[in-house]
C-alpha cells in the first residue's frame, strides 16, 4: 500500500496538465483585454471619422 502512495506522489503527469491550462487561460485572458482595449479604440476613431464625412465644414473649422 504503501508503494501506490509513493508512485502516486511522485506522478506529476496532472500538474503538468493543470500549468499548462493555466498558461492557456492566462494567454486568454490577455487576448481578450487587448481585443477589447483596441476595439473601443476603433470604435472612437469611426466615431470621429464618420463625424467628419457628415459635415465636413464643421471638421475644417467652419470654413
Amino acid at each position: 500500500m504503501s508503494k501506490i502512495f509513493a508512485r502516486f506522489l511522485k506522478d506529476e503527469s496532472g500538474a503538468t496538465a493543470i500549468e499548462y491550462g493555466l498558461i492557456a487561460a492566462l494567454i486568454s485572458v490577455a487576448l481578450i483585454a487587448g481585443a477589447s482595449t483596441l476595439g473601443d479604440s476603433l470604435d472612437a476613431q469611426f466615431a470621429r471619422l464618420g463625424g467628419i464625412v457628415a459635415d465636413p465644414e464643421a471638421a475644417a473649422g467652419g470654413e
